[in-house]
């Protein structure tokens, strides 16, 4: 079932099935280079876990990326709760299997569910949150409107958070 169109893509719900072409993404050590590390099979099977019961408890999480033409995953995207020094703030996050890197896809399908989050699930501002270093991440926070709300410390690292409200999407 498909949660979100655009042009070139379509949103829905991650499955097991998509276990080995998540892995791609999540399990690649570019991809993953601001994570702690790229994640191992269980991880990724976690990973998917995860997102199906956000599913349940949020009615959003993390869904699959398929790019219209040929019908293939290309990554995952979406909004989950995260914690942002101590408050449970809605969150933008996506990833990209690198060969589907600098083509829009991410903008795209970020901007796709910044539009849902605000105006269809009613969230009156949508947060982004990334170490530092990871400047792809703001950019596509900034391509879709976001703009610097603050920076903390998570895990001995630096994080910047971007937000936008519903009044300037």
């Amino acid at each position: 079932m498909k949660i979100i169109e655009t042009d070139r893509l379509y949103l829905r719900e991650l499955r097991m099935e998509d276990q080995a072409e998540l892995s791609k993404v999540l399990s690649d050590a570019e991809s993953m280079q601001y994570y702690p590390h790229p994640f191992n099979h269980e991880e990724v099977e976690n990973w998917i876990k995860w997102n199906m019961e956000n599913y349940r408890r949020y009615g959003h999480g993390l869904w699959a990326v398929i790019l219209k033409d040929g019908d293939l995953f290309i990554g995952d995207c979406g909004i989950t709760m995260q914690n942002i020094e101590n408050r449970v703030l809605p969150e933008i996050g996506f990833h990209m299997i690198k060969e589907f890197w600098n083509k829009g896809y991410a903008t795209e399908a970020a901007w796709a569910c910044t539009e849902y989050a605000l105006h269809d699930l009613g969230y009156s501002k949508l947060f982004s949150y990334t170490t530092l270093e990871n400047i792809p991440s703001q950019k596509v926070a900034e391509k879709i409107g976001m703009k610097p709300y603050k920076i903390f410390e998570k895990n001995g690292k630096q994080q910047i958070v971007q937000s936008i409200s519903a009044d300037e999407a």
